[in-house]
């Protein structure tokens, strides 16, 4: 695996932190349990809503932030874990992320019996790691230019893929040669062989990040890879 996957931290108490309110004008809450990874809870205007759990990037969970405050304004319990806590090392990280899963469920009191997965680069190839394989728990998975160096056997990856998926992706995405445009090929292409329900969209001009702030950013790629995000989130895992 790359050197910048980094054993999985485990917090060893209970506990719960109001970090104040956002601009948006909701209340972010830090939740640490015991033996799982730390997670920060986006919610709702109305206070309850399905639950999307949004997985980081190498970088970490604060510049994932504003993501998972656009998805609580859409109606949702949006939960920001790190990436690095999924795609792991110590191979811990389908323990990791059923454990956040089961978490955000309980803390809905039934309101929600499954989730949905968003993934970027490292959290994404996370969520293709372990979560793609989850349905009893997830109902869909966004992606966004997941990490596939760590796998040996993409038909291995492809075979474990039961719920729907849809994978964007960077054509000119060269970082670290994680995420490689001709991984996401032939992981479509499998699928497709298999008849897996797994959709692939390439932005020609985009790089690595490329709807995150920063230099990589592009307004338009960002605004259609968010529309189509949200169109999954619609048709898989509707706000009622």
């Amino acid at each position: 695996m790359q050197s910048w996957i980094r054993q999985a931290g485990k917090t060893t108490r209970w506990a719960v932190l109001t970090w104040g309110l956002t601009l948006c004008g909701l209340w972010p809450l830090a939740v640490m349990a015991q033996g799982r990874p730390a997670q920060e809870v986006f919610l709702p205007k109305s206070g309850q809503g399905p639950v999307v759990v949004v997985v980081s990037g190498q970088s970490g969970p604060p510049n994932y932030r504003a993501y998972a405050r656009q998805v609580a304004e859409l109606g949702y319990r949006a939960v920001l874990i790190d990436g690095r806590d999924i795609l792991t090392r110590q191979q811990d990280g389908a323990q990791n992320l059923r454990a956040v899963i089961t978490t955000a469920l309980d803390s809905t009191n039934g309101a929600s019996s499954k989730v949905m997965l968003i993934g970027f680069s490292q959290g994404g190839g996370g969520v293709l790691a372990h979560g793609l394989a989850m349905s009893e728990l997830v109902k869909a998975a966004v992606l966004h230019y997941p990490a596939t160096s760590w796998a040996k056997n993409l038909g291995g990856v492809v075979g474990r893929i039961h719920i729907p998926v849809l994978v964007l992706a960077a054509e000119l995405d060269r970082y670290q040669n994680c995420c490689l445009i001709e991984h996401m090929r032939e992981i479509e292409s499998l699928a497709k062989a298999r008849q897996i329900p797994l959709q692939l969209v390439v932005y020609p001009n985009a790089d690595h990040g490329f709807n995150l702030d920063g230099r990589n950013h592009r307004v338009e790629d960002a605004a259609d890879a968010w529309r189509r995000m949200v169109d999954m989130l619609s048709r898989h895992h509707p706000v009622r």
